[in-house]
């Protein structure tokens, strides 16, 4: 005979923490893992780079993309803004290097805000392709404005991040890039499962339920690209913080069509899945031996593979696993 013994309250509250924190912890031991990988390769440590400015990015479209259903397609002039914001700081100021990475995610969080209310009345295909125009017209513009960015040659010379007259090592700053994304999708999940972002998924499938609520769904559109805009920007000022240098062409277009796809392949029902997508396009667009000049093939071959195994992206595919070993084993407890 089977008994049923009744949950004390204590419990759930504990199993829900625990569920919770078993997520960053695994992710912290990826990076602890990856960290080790890298060593003191320079190649493996611009992986990293990589795999951090894909995920922040890929993180800064998922709140307006996937959770409010708002595709812009100017995060690749977002990313530009915090990384010419961190190089002129370096270079044309005698200020510390984190006022550009403050300024920087302000001044993309203004851009994104200005474009969202002159675009108020578009969606879908129209929002995107004028935000499209946008990011295009952005590139130009930098060549243009050589007193400020340096014109086609960019800027270069940027100094090594130092704090306090202390240069820490290269692996070291790697480490706090990837705890960065860590931190960000961490917060980014706690925003999916609370209340402000359950009213932002209803207001992408029933806008006119969240409207009935008194809250308007243009102000929360707004917020949404603003936040994702600043959030996105942090992947530029990564990049320079490594990289030492920037011009208008390091941030294309292609890195915005590439981070459309990076959710869908990690999962969209989390924001770990664009961490997790952005592993796996540095993996098949960088670090594919024997594939060198065929990133982009490998990558629409693997997104394809993916997309037609598990459609619900890799972590969705993970937890219908989950959940059917559990079921099955259920089930045969209950057949004892």
């Amino acid at each position: 005979m089977l008994t049923h013994t009744k949950e004390t309250p204590g419990r759930a509250p504990a199993k829900r923490r625990l569920k919770e924190a078993i997520v960053p912890l695994a992710v912290g031991a990826v990076g602890v893992l990856l960290l080790a990988w890298a060593g003191a390769s320079g190649f493996r440590q611009d992986l990293l780079v990589l795999l951090a400015v894909y995920a922040l990015i890929a993180l800064g479209m998922y709140i307006p993309f996937v959770l409010a259903g708002s595709l812009s397609m100017a995060y690749a002039a977002y990313a530009a803004i915090g990384g010419y914001s961190v190089a002129i700081i370096s270079t044309e100021t005698g200020l510390p290097v984190i006022v550009g990475w403050i300024i920087g995610p302000i001044v993309s969080a203004i851009v994104a805000t200005i474009l969202s209310l002159l675009t108020r009345r578009l969606s879908g295909f129209f929002l995107a392709a004028v935000t499209l125009l946008f990011s295009m017209a952005f590139e130009p513009w930098l060549i243009e404005a050589k007193e400020i960015t340096g014109g086609s040659a960019g800027i270069g010379g940027i100094p090594s991040p130092e704090f306090f007259g202390w240069a820490p090592p290269r692996l070291l700053l790697v480490a706090g890039a990837l705890a960065l994304v860590v931190v960000i999708a961490w917060l980014i999940e706690r925003i999916r499962t609370g209340s402000w972002g359950v009213t932002v998924r209803t207001m992408r499938d029933v806008p006119s339920a969240v409207e009935a609520m008194g809250v308007r769904v243009s102000t929360l559109t707004t917020v949404s690209l603003a936040v994702g805009a600043a959030i996105a920007s942090f992947a530029g000022a990564i990049f320079v913080s490594f990289m030492l240098s920037i011009t208008p062409e390091t941030f294309t277009l292609s890195i915005v069509f590439m981070a459309i796809f990076i959710p869908l392949i990690g999962g969209q029902g989390s924001a770990w899945g664009a961490v997790l997508g952005a592993l796996l396009v540095v993996q098949l667009t960088q670090n594919m031996p024997g594939f060198e000049g065929s990133g982009q093939l490998v990558l629409a071959i693997g997104v394809l593979i993916i997309l037609l195994i598990a459609p619900a992206g890799i972590i969705g595919y993970a937890q219908k696993l989950w959940a059917a070993l559990r079921g099955r084993q259920a089930k045969e407890t209950n057949n004892v």
